[in-house]
């Protein structure tokens, strides 16, 4: 089985002491592939490092997440241009909107997203999409710019049925997380898992975030890490009626295919 993990925050400090294992756990577990996030400047400068580092095996996106919008000035714009114009950068993002926390007016949020849709427009590369709590201002947005773009994936979707019928009738791609394990709020995905076509499904772990709730044993240090996206191909296999190989080969080609990532040697 071979899968691709679309959104890892491997730059995360979490992972230092012990990087080189979290990448042979994940390659143990069918995952040689990733896409490491950039979800701010220095952050996007650090996903392309680790991509640069480990070519063939990591790639990355160059953003700013709505949370850090209110850091976002001209040097910013100009050095998210330069980094996504490198060959390892496949995306623009993870940019959107966040109106659940809040950490950046959304004003400012809006601002921030717009600048961002126009860098991938004009470099003509996919995005990588954040929303929660935001979806009519987001689509509305997200909606003006969609043909100016060649793709763009919803990553981490936990939003409702209406919302996802909305960014299929866009031609966007779904990431969907450990979020389906949660029982607590997650349990609806497992039905809206089901309407996504498996040439706009992909699946990631947003590592080291969103540790799936099923895993058993759960590991004492709460840790989520690419090796259990396994776990949830697994899991959204069920959901769907459909074998782990079926999704695992579906997610994967589909992940090639909209960030152009070559075959494993």
């Amino acid at each position: 089985m071979q899968l691709v993990d679309i959104g890892a925050n491997l730059g995360h400090e979490s992972f230092r002491h012990d990087f080189g294992d979290v990448l042979q756990r994940a390659a143990a577990h069918g995952v040689r592939r990733l896409v490491v996030t950039g979800a701010s400047r220095e952050g996007s400068e650090h996903a392309l490092a680790l991509a640069h580092a480990h070519p063939g095996t990591l790639w990355a996106t160059a953003g700013v997440h709505p949370h850090h919008a209110v850091e976002y000035d001209d040097a910013t714009d100009a050095r998210l241009r330069e980094l996504a114009q490198d060959p390892a950068v496949r995306a623009v993002g993870e940019t959107g909107l966040d109106y659940n926390r809040n950490y950046s007016p959304r004003d400012v949020q809006l601002a921030v997203f717009e600048r961002q849709l126009r860098i991938a427009a004009d470099l003509g590369k996919p995005l990588f999409l954040h929303q929660r709590d935001a979806h009519g201002d987001f689509v509305a947005l997200l909606r003006r710019w969609r043909d100016k773009v060649p793709a763009a994936v919803v990553h981490c979707f936990t939003d409702s049925g209406e919302a996802l019928r909305d960014y299929l009738a866009l031609d966007c791609h779904i990431g969907i997380t450990g979020w389906i394990c949660d029982e607590r709020r997650g349990t609806h995905l497992r039905e809206l898992v089901k309407e996504i076509p498996a040439n706009r499904l992909m699946i990631e772990t947003d590592a080291p975030y969103l540790l799936p709730r099923t895993v058993r044993p759960q590991p004492a240090h709460r840790r989520n890490e690419p090796m259990y996206l396994a776990h949830i191909c697994a899991e959204i296999a069920r959901d769907r009626g459909e074998s782990a190989d079926t999704v695992a080969a579906d997610t994967t080609a589909t992940a090639e295919a909209f960030f152009g990532l070559a075959s494993p040697g």
